[in-house]
């Protein structure tokens, strides 16, 4: 059982950083096709056409394929390994992979927001919604990698503290490109 396990554990690492690319990219694309709203036509018309169809080809080649196989293959490993269950730090890990598989389905219902031409969130909340993203992989792979030797309440304030930095990066560049844009 060992050696399946391990293949499992090969597939899973591949499609979750194939799905982690796959949810920054497209809320990348997200951004800038809400940019291109603002731009005079035909520019715009062009931009949103190139936009709609790299965000559908993201989210049905790449991304949501990757999610189900991370999940699947997760799943098999727990199957093979059911005592990993009984861990304090799996069941952190599965409560944050819950949360960015939640991400996902809000990604998605974005993706189908903007084929349907409706723009509810700006390209600063966008931004930060992007690194909600980053700070579940880091809560995962910090959760996964130091497993019971990581002090829940150190690990907890240190995310916390990566999302307010995150924050006041994303409101500087804004900043930033308001600057050099006048």
């Amino acid at each position: 059982m060992e050696e399946y396990y391990r293949y499992f554990l090969s597939v899973h690492v591949v499609f979750v950083i194939s799905w982690m690319a796959g949810l920054f990219y497209i809320l990348s694309l997200f951004i800038y096709h809400t940019e291109a709203n603002d731009k005079p036509e035909p520019d715009r018309s062009v931009l949103v056409a190139q936009f709609l169809k790299m965000e559908a080809t993201l989210w049905k080649i790449i991304a949501t394929p990757a999610m189900i196989i991370s999940v699947l293959a997760g799943a098999s490993m727990l199957y093979l390994n059911p005592s990993l269950l009984e861990a304090d730090w799996m069941m952190v890990k599965l409560g944050f992979v819950i949360a960015l598989i939640i991400y996902h389905f809000i990604c998605q219902r974005i993706v189908k927001q903007l084929q349907a031409g409706i723009y509810k969130m700006n390209s600063f909340q966008l931004r930060l919604w992007r690194e909600l993203a980053t700070i579940f992989m880091v809560a995962i792979v910090f959760t996964v990698i130091l497993k019971n030797a990581v002090d829940w309440i150190y690990g907890l304030i240190g995310i916390m503290g990566l999302a307010l930095v995150i924050m006041f990066a994303v409101k500087a560049y804004k900043r930033y490109r308001e600057k050099n844009s006048k």
